[in-house]
């Protein structure tokens, strides 16, 4: 058969006949509660293309008809490119930020002080009076005693520190400097023990006069170890009671070191007098 004879034969055959027809898709509806009770719906798939029958074929119009069973009320959707309104937006503060803790000044260190405080008439007591001397006995002063010409050594060359009086053989004053508790108790009241001078007293009974060590020593300062060793505090101090002498003289006894190193008891008593006295 001819081209234009098939041509013409199939123009006649499906004439009004459209041979595919495109269906549009039905909106499919939102569905936002079901109720328990009602029942399921059931919708039936969207028509699908159908292709046309012949002009002999009658197609049903039931056929083709979907069924929808009634759905809840759905919420209409909302426009698509409209923004949500902001007139009930409510705008809620971001919280407050925790205040920062106050800033406190660095401390200021104390300026250092002195290695040992000089003591004054406000540290320490005056010694009290001399009680009456015995018949033939006089009390000595700061400027003449009846004890002058009793001699004494001395290890040190510092005449302005701390004068430390002791009784000892010549032997063992040579190893004084040397010996470990000594040295303890200097350290202990931040001194060595070049910063003192060592006064041994040489005569076995009779003390050294304040007037005779002031002609080569200037120290105002006394530590005495041991009784009866310096002329003006014989008779006006007590051991680990520290005291000033006619104003100017700081003296503090205590016992023979040979007696400290091995008594715990003597050794807390003078180290509380030392501190009156040195740390004050």
């Amino acid at each position: 058969m001819a081209t234009a004879d098939s041509l013409a034969f199939f123009q006649n055959f499906y004439t009004d006949v459209s041979l595919y027809v495109v269906a549009e898709p039905a909106p499919v509806p939102v569905v936002t509660a079901v109720p328990v009770a009602a029942p399921v719906a059931t919708v039936a798939p969207a028509t699908a293309p159908v292709l046309a029958a012949p002009a002999s074929v009658e197609v049903p119009r039931a056929a083709v008809t979907p069924v929808v069973a009634p759905l809840a009320a759905a919420e209409p959707a909302a426009t698509p490119g409209k923004l949500p309104s902001l007139a009930n937006l409510v705008l809620t503060p971001p919280p407050a930020a925790p205040a920062p803790p106050p800033i406190q000044a660095a401390p200021v260190a104390p300026e250092p002080g002195p290695l040992f405080s000089v003591p004054t008439l406000a540290d320490l007591p005056a010694a009290p009076n001399a009680p009456a001397s015995q018949p033939g006995r006089i009390q000595p002063t700061p400027t003449q005693s009846p004890v002058a010409h009793i001699p004494f050594a001395t290890l040190g060359s510092n005449p302005n520190g701390l004068l430390i009086l002791v009784r000892l053989p010549a032997e063992e004053f040579r190893k004084l400097p040397r010996n470990v508790f000594l040295n303890n108790i200097l350290k202990a009241i931040r001194l060595v023990i070049e910063d003192v001078v060592l006064v041994n007293v040489e005569h076995e009974k009779f003390p050294v006069a304040l007037c005779t060590l002031r002609k080569t020593l200037a120290a105002k300062q006394f530590l005495a170890f041991g009784k009866n060793l310096l002329d003006v505090a014989v008779y006006t101090t007590q051991p680990y009671e520290p005291v000033l002498l006619y104003g100017d003289t700081a003296f503090l006894g205590a016992s023979e070191i040979k007696m400290l190193e091995y008594d715990a008891g003597r050794k807390k008593q003078l180290w509380q007098a030392m501190q009156r006295m040195f740390l004050a």
